[in-house]
C-alpha cells in the first residue's frame, strides 16, 4: 500500500496529515521536535507554575479552513468568544476606551454610526480603504492608506501589523487587501472572535493527534530530516537522524517544514528569507471572567492582550526594535498596557514570562511576497506545506491550514488542485509556479 509522508507536525503539517488520512491514505506524520504543533501549541511552563500558549492566535468565524479543520478533528467546541463581531481598545495616549462594533450582515452600515465606528472618524474614512483592491503587488500599505488619520492610527494599523507581523513601511498592500477581503469584506459575521477556552494545544494540536492515531496514522515525534534523496524526478529517500526511509514508487511526501529548512532540503527552491519578530508576554495573573477576551491597545507598547485562564498574554508584532531590550525593562513597559487594557493596577507587576521569537514569520514585503512558491515542486511526489507558501494571506493560521489542505489536495486530485492553483495566480494578476516537468511516469495518485 502506498503511503503519505508528512514532514512537519505545524498546524499546517497536521491540516494535511489529517486531510489525507481521512481521505483514507495511509499516512506516517514526522516532527523533529518532541511535540507537534510548532509556533501554535501549549506548554507548562516552570517559571510560571501554569500552563501557557507558546503565542497568541485570534481566529474570526470567516476563516473557512481552519473551521472545517477544526470539524475534522472534532475540536470546533473547543472555541469561545464574544458570539458577536466586537472589538474593544483603549488608547494609551489619550486614556479614551471604546468598542468597535460590526453588524452581521454583509452591508457594512455599522461605518456610518459614531456610536459602532471608532471614535474621531467618519464613513469617508472607512470608504477609502477600498483603494487597497487596486493595489499592485510593489504598493505597500502606507503607498495605499494614509498613515496621518485617526482610522490609519486606530484601526487599520493594529489589524495590519497583527495580520502582517511586518512594519507597514514596508508590507504588502495586496496582502493587507486579502485579509480584509476575507473578514471585514465578507461581513460582520465573519468577523466574530473565536479564541481557545484553555489553550491552543487543546483546540488545534491534540484532538488533531487522537484523530490521526485512531485512523491508524503513524505519528513519530523528536525525529529531525536530515535530507532527501532524488532520483528520475521524484523524492526517493528520506533521511532522518535515526536511520533512512526508503520511499515506494508510490510514496508521496509532504514537506510542512519552515522556509529555510525547506530551502535546504530542497534543490533550487525560491522561498522567503527575510523574516520578522514577534515579542510574547505572559502575565501570571487572573483578570476578571466577565472582562474582555482581548483588548486592542493604540499608542503602548502592547498591541493585543489576551485574557487565558490565569493569565494575560500579550503579542507583539513586527517586533525587531524590542529584541535587545532588557527583559525587566520590556516587562515594566509590556505590564502599564495589560493594566491599563484590563483595568488592574499598575504596581507591582506579576510573576511573567518573555518569550522573543527572532524569526515569527516571513516578512510581508512585495519581494518577500514575490518568493513564496506553490504546492506543486519540480519533483512529482513531493508538495509543499507552511504558511510561507504562496496560500494568498499572509503568515496566519488560516493560511498554513490552508496550505496543508492545498497540498493534500494536489496529492489526491493532482488536476483539479493545479486548476484552483492556476486560477488563484490568475486572480492575483501573476503567475508565479511554473508546471512541473512532463516525466513519463504519471502523477502517483493515477497509478
Amino acid at each position: 500500500m502506498s503511503r503519505v509522508h508528512v514532514v512537519g507536525a505545524g498546524v499546517a503539517g497536521l491540516a494535511a496529515a489529517v486531510r489525507l488520512a481521512e481521505a483514507g491514505c495511509a499516512v506516517t506524520l514526522y516532527e523533529a521536535a518532541p511535540h507537534a504543533g510548532g509556533r501554535a501549541r501549549s506548554y507548562f511552563d516552570q517559571t510560571l507554575g501554569c500552563r501557557i500558549d507558546n503565542g497568541n492566535h485570534l481566529l474570526i468565524a470567516g476563516n473557512r479552513s481552519a473551521l472545517r479543520y477544526l470539524d475534522a478533528i472534532g475540536a470546533r467546541g473547543t472555541l469561545t468568544g464574544p458570539g458577536m463581531p466586537v472589538y474593544p481598545f483603549v488608547d494609551r495616549t489619550t486614556g479614551e476606551r471604546w468598542v468597535l462594533r460590526l453588524n452581521s450582515g454583509r452591508l457594512p452600515w455599522w461605518m456610518a454610526s459614531p456610536a459602532r465606528r471608532v471614535p474621531g472618524t467618519t464613513l469617508g474614512d472607512y470608504l477609502k480603504a477600498l483603494k487597497l483592491r487596486r493595489a499592485r503587488p510593489e504598493d505597500r500599505v502606507v503607498d495605499v492608506l494614509d498613515r496621518g488619520t485617526t482610522v490609519f492610527r486606530r484601526l487599520w494599523q493594529p489589524l495590519a501589523v497583527a495580520a502582517l507581523n511586518t512594519p507597514l513601511e514596508r508590507a504588502s498592500a495586496v496582502l493587507l487587501a486579502r485579509v480584509l477581503r476575507e473578514s471585514v469584506g465578507a461581513g460582520g459575521a465573519a468577523c466574530a472572535p473565536l479564541v481557545p477556552r484553555q489553550g491552543l494545544s487543546e483546540t488545534l494540536v491534540d484532538p488533531a493527534l487522537a484523530r490521526l492515531r485512531r485512523q491508524g496514522a503513524t505519528v513519530r515525534l523528536g525525529v529531525r530530516l536530515r535530507g532527501i534523496e532524488f532520483a528520475d524526478g521524484r523524492a526517493a529517500a528520506l533521511a532522518f537522524d535515526d536511520g533512512r526511509e526508503v520511499l515506494a514508487t508510490e510514496d508521496t511526501v509532504v514537506l510542512a517544514v519552515t522556509a529555510a529548512v525547506a530551502s535546504r532540503l530542497v534543490p533550487e527552491l525560491v522561498a522567503p528569507d527575510e523574516y520578522c519578530a514577534i515579542v510574547n508576554a505572559h502575565f501570571r495573573i487572573a483578570a476578571p471572567d466577565d472582562s474582555p477576551f482581548f483588548v486592542g491597545v493604540i499608542g503602548g507598547t502592547a498591541e493585543w492582550v489576551f485574557r487565558k485562564p490565569g493569565v494575560l498574554s500579550v503579542t507583539v508584532s513586527a517586533a525587531d526594535r524590542l529584541l535587545d531590550v532588557p527583559e525587566d525593562e520590556l516587562a515594566a513597559m509590556l505590564w502599564l498596557d495589560v493594566a491599563a487594557a484590563y483595568e488592574m493596577p499598575s504596581d507591582p507587576p506579576p510573576p511573567v514570562r518573555i518569550v522573543r521569537e527572532r524569526r515569527a514569520t516571513f516578512a510581508a514585503t512585495p519581494e518577500q511576497a514575490a518568493r513564496r512558491p506553490g504546492v506543486r515542486t519540480r519533483w512529482r511526489n513531493l508538495a509543499l506545506a507552511g504558511d510561507w507558501t504562496d496560500t494568498g494571506l499572509p503568515a496566519t493560521l488560516e493560511g498554513a491550514i490552508r496550505s496543508g489542505f492545498a497540498a493534500a489536495q494536489w496529492l489526491l486530485e493532482p488536476d483539479r488542485a493545479n486548476a484552483a492553483e492556476k486560477a488563484l495566480s490568475a486572480a492575483r494578476g501573476r503567475s508565479k509556479v511554473a508546471p512541473p516537468p512532463q516525466t513519463a511516469e504519471p502523477h502517483p495518485s493515477r497509478r
